[in-house]
Order: C-alpha cells, then sequence, then structure tokens
C-alpha cells in the first residue's frame, strides 16, 4: 500500500495505474496482483472519501470497494471549509498511522492524505480559506434543512471537497455511507447535475450491537453517555415499527420518535423530522417511502441518524452467468408466489437487437448512447397458459412499437448482447427503467447486477449459477428446441466461457456474487428443486419481515 500527500505524485500513480505501467507490485505494493490472471486494460477504480479516525462503517466502504474493483483509494483529508468557527475542526480525532494499518488491513491500494495547503493549494483557514477559493454551491432546496439548518454552511464545504476529490481521482466509483443521508442525496444531484462521470454508492448503516450508529465522534462519549445515545436508534426503531404497522402520518411518527427520546433527558434534540428520501421535502403524509432523521447533543457529541421508511413488496434478485437456467427459474418463482417476473436480459437483448437492426456499430458507444435515447422499450407479461401455470410464458418486448420477443432470442443477439452491456449508458439507462418497475416491490428480477447494482436492498439475492459443462449442454438443447439445428458443443463452451470474461471483467457492474447472497448451484438439480429452494427462502425471510 502507498499512501500519498501531494497531487503530483497522486496525479502520476493515477496515470501509471490508467497506461497499465507497473500493475501489480507499484499499484499494490506487497499486495501484487495474481500472475495468472492479467489485469484489464483499464482498472476500474474505486474511492472512499473519510476524514479519517476510521471504524467499521469505513472499513465496510472498503470492503465493498475491493470487491468492486481493481484499485482501491482511500482519501483521509479533514476538511476545514464543512466546520463552522464553533465546532470541533481543530479537536477532531485522529491517529494516522492506526487509519493507514487498518486501510492496509482492507487491501487498499493507495492512502491519498494531504495537507489544507497542499489540497487547496492556498494557505489559511476559515474565512480567509472560503475567501480565495471557488466552491460547489448545492442547491439551497436540499441544504436549508435538517443538518442544514444549524449548519449552513456545511454542505457547501462537502460538495466542495468531494467535487475536488472526483475531479483528482475521476473514479468509477465513489462509497458513502448511508448515515450522512442528506450528504448523500446532495451529492447524487452533485453528480448528476454536472455530469460527473463517476456512480454514487451508497452504503448501508453499520451499528454497534446496542444499535448506536458507528461515527468517529463517539469517541467524544463517556460510556455512561454512549448508553444514552442508543435511544437514537431506538427511536428510529419504533417509529419504524409503527410504519410497518400501517401508520402513514408524519406527525404520528414523530410523536413516536419524541416520546422515545424523552426517556433520556440528557441527549438533547436538534431536529427530528420525516422527508422525502430523494428530494428533502418535509412530508407530512407518507406514501410508500420516507426517510425519517434525526440530530441529537449527546454530551461533546452531536449524533446524527436516520432510518429510510419503505412499505413495499419483498423483492427477489437472481443474478448468475449465462445459461445458468436464470430466466425459466424466475419464470416459475414468479408464478408460485404471484410476483411480476421482470425480465432485465430481455431489455438489453431488445437494445442489442435495436442496433444491429439499424445497422450501427456495436462498438460504436456514443452512437449506440444516441440511439437508446431516442427509442422506447417496452415489457408486457405473456400470455399464461392455462395448462401449464406454473410456468410463466417469456415475456413480450416491443422496441419502438414493434414487437421483438422472438427476434432478441437469436444466436445473432445471444453473441454480442455482452458487448452492449458493458456499455455504460445502457447500463445506467436501463438500471433506472427497471428501478421504476421495482418501485412497489413484489417483482422478482433475473440478470447480472440485480443484487448488487439495480436492487441492492432486496429482500431475497440468490446467485444462480452451474458448470459451463452444464450451461452448455442447456443451450444447445434449448437451440434444438427452437428449431435452430444442432450447434456444436464445444463451441458452445468457448462462447459462454468468454461471455463470462466478459460479464465478470467489464468496467460497469461487472458479474459478481452480492456478499448477502445465497448461491446455488444447479447441476444435477431440476428446475423444480431450483424453484422451491427460492420459494421456501422467500417465504421464510417474508416472515421475518413481518412486524
Amino acid at each position: 500500500m502507498r499512501c500519498l500527500k501531494t497531487v503530483v505524485a497522486l496525479r502520476r500513480y493515477l496515470e501509471l495505474v490508467r497506461s497499465g505501467q507497473g500493475l501489480g507490485a507499484s499499484i499494490a505494493g506487497d499486495r501484487a496482483l495474481p500472475s495468472p490472471t492479467p489485469a484489464p486494460p483499464v482498472p476500474r477504480l474505486g474511492l472512499v472519501p473519510t476524514m479519517g479516525a476510521l471504524h467499521p462503517g469505513h472499513l465496510s466502504l472498503m470492503e465493498r470497494a475491493r470487491r468492486e474493483n481493481e484499485v482501491v483509494v482511500v482519501s483521509i483529508f479533514v476538511n476545514p471549509l464543512q466546520f463552522s468557527p464553533q465546532e470541533d475542526f481543530g479537536n477532531y480525532p485522529q491517529d494516522r498511522q492506526r487509519d493507514l494499518d487498518l486501510c492496509e488491513q482492507q487491501g487498499v491500494d493507495l492512502v491519498f492524505a494531504p495537507s489544507v495547503e497542499e489540497f487547496y493549494g492556498l494557505t489559511g483557514l476559515g474565512a480567509g480559506l472560503t475567501d480565495q477559493l471557488t466552491q460547489v454551491i448545492p442547491p439551497l432546496g436540499l441544504t436549508q434543512g435538517l443538518c442544514g439548518r444549524s449548519r449552513p454552511t456545511h454542505f457547501q464545504g462537502v460538495t466542495t471537497v468531494v467535487t475536488k476529490l472526483l475531479s483528482l481521482v475521476q473514479p468509477d466509483r465513489a462509497y458513502f455511507g448511508q448515515k450522512d443521508a442528506q450528504q448523500l442525496v446532495i451529492l447524487r444531484h452533485l453528480v448528476r447535475d454536472l455530469n460527473l462521470p463517476t456512480q454514487l454508492v451508497g452504503c448501508p448503516i453499520v451499528r454497534e450491537p446496542s444499535g448506536l450508529a458507528l461515527s468517529s465522534r463517539n469517541a467524544y462519549l463517556s460510556p455512561d453517555q454512549r448508553h444514552q445515545a442508543t435511544v437514537l436508534s431506538r427511536a428510529l426503531g419504533a417509529a419504524q415499527g409503527q410504519f410497518r404497522r400501517g401508520e402513514r402520518s408524519g406527525a404520528a411518527l414523530l410523536a413516536t420518535v419524541q416520546q422515545v427520546l424523552a426517556t433520556e433527558p440528557g441527549v438533547v434534540v436538534e431536529y427530528a423530522e420525516v422527508v422525502d428520501p430523494d428530494t428533502l421535502t418535509p412530508l407530512d403524509s407518507l406514501g410508500d417511502q420516507g426517510l425519517l432523521a434525526l440530530a441529537a447533543q449527546v454530551g461533546p457529541a452531536r449524533l446524527i441518524d436516520n432510518v429510510v421508511l419503505r412499505q413495499r413488496h419483498p423483492i427477489v434478485a437472481l443474478d448468475g452467468p449465462a445459461g445458468a437456467g436464470k430466466s425459466t427459474v424466475t419464470r416459475r418463482v414468479a408464478a408460485a408466489l404471484g410476483l411480476l417476473y421482470l425480465d432485465t436480459g430481455a431489455m438489453y437483448r431488445a437494445v442489442t437487437w435495436l442496433m444491429l437492426d439499424q445497422g450501427l456499430d456495436l462498438a460504436d458507444e456514443p452512437g449506440v448512447a444516441e440511439v437508446l435515447s431516442q427509442s422506447e422499450i417496452r415489457l408486457e407479461p405473456g400470455t399464461l397458459d392455462p395448462a401449464a401455470p406454473w410456468d410463466l410464458p417469456p415475456v413480450r418486448v416491443w422496441v419502438n412499437g414493434q414487437e421483438v420477443t422472438a427476434a432478441i432470442r437469436t444466436p445473432e443477439v445471444t453473441a454480442r448482447v455482452s458487448r452492449i452491456a458493458a456499455q455504460a449508458a445502457v447500463r445506467s439507462a436501463l438500471v433506472q427503467q427497471q428501478r421504476r418497475y421495482g418501485k412497489t416491490g413484489g417483482i422478482v428480477a433475473e440478470g447480472r447486477d440485480i443484487g448488487t447494482t439495480v436492487f441492492p436492498d432486496a429482500e431475497v439475492k440468490i446467485f444462480l449459477t452451474a458448470s459451463i459443462q452444464e450451461r452448455a449442454r442447456r443451450r444447445q438443447q434449448d437451440l434444438i428446441n427452437q428449431g435452430q439445428g444442432t450447434v456444436d458443443l464445444g463451441q458452445l463452451e468457448a462462447e459462454i466461457g468468454e461471455r463470462d470474461r466478459q460479464d465478470s471483467s467489464r468496467s460497469v457492474s461487472p458479474l459478481i456474487k452480492a456478499p448477502d447472497a445465497l448461491e446455488l448451484l444447479t447441476d444435477g438439480l431440476t428446475i423444480e428443486a431450483v424453484t422451491d429452494r427460492i420459494v421456501a427462502l422467500y417465504r421464510d425471510r417474508v416472515a421475518d419481515l413481518t412486524p
């Protein structure tokens, strides 16, 4: 692991990474990349911005970044712009060597730890710094409520430092915790509004066994104060239970929060509010979801916490490599549970068919993005066969008003769909559409990144797989059943192996197993056996979620 403190060194390091020079030891130090697996031409790069004083919440961000990227950069920088004069900038907890040791244990490749003067290229703190520095001002509608009410310049400092970090590092992904919910919303708007080419990844709150959300400022608390602080999560949990039982009045939920908070007189509440989780607009009445957020002073520490209140039917996410039987199993699971079948693979096939139909070079990513932005893809449930109610038919697919249900299943489309699915613009557009389908839940979706990217909060996650030999045999039988003749088994194995390589090495949403997914190897299992296992898992999980 390297630790760099200057902008010029950071830039040179990243130039070497992206050029492929020095991959292995010069990037990862002693943790060289294994020689049998050559690094991709342009390694995927993940950034975890921190202010140091690292705790397991930060480490969870690093763990996810390590799973999803070849190169992981952690920044450690206490940013003066996000502190007001009366706040704890000068006393913010710092233990640089401990932080570096933790980063190395997590397999981080580079720690960027500049001084204030080096990072901003200016001298002086406080007002002197703000007077000299170009800053990024987020929308007032996102900053005036919640924490912004008592910290009016805080989020301007956050957006400035994050914009600068994203500009310097240019990561594929940047990782932030859900505990700072208002910050995460503001940064999502920042990336979208400024067209920054980085995917922001929000990660769940990590809590102590007592329920207290992990925070660097917890270090300020005495044992008694730490116990008092657990009332924050208890208050949120009480309101969450009330919401699950059907309460939709914001005032009633907040009354529950205040009632629980009042049991700890030493906790001084700054705010407790229910807002829209995307716009931060206050909500008097909740629909299917809301964000319940609070802040309080506990002794010397100002603490924040939140919970997303969401009423939706559970989502089942099935991921896995090509030919693992996902489509058939997903249809049967949906039929058995009475859920909507969302065939995300059909959407990527539809885009592939469209580009081939228009004679577009699939490598022309700007052209693909432009055509897709001007096209409409529509899915509808297939017509149920009364003689086979246990199996939903494949979805019907339209592109720009033309039905292409059969056309998207041809070998020509199958052989090329991975090239389309790997394109960032395609995935971004289709992921947004898939999330709209799943907003109210009650769906079964299959693909390559459903549990990791599209629905990372799915209640049931399955990684369905099979050996290459088994998948080739199944594909050969499918082609025979479709009347397309016999294709050499060795050829199919080679094609499936190549598609696996493409899917797992693409820079955007690669095929990886979600850490909380159940891996199910289907070699030797019937479709019915696989379906039964997933249905049983779903019913167990739903029972656990019932209040």
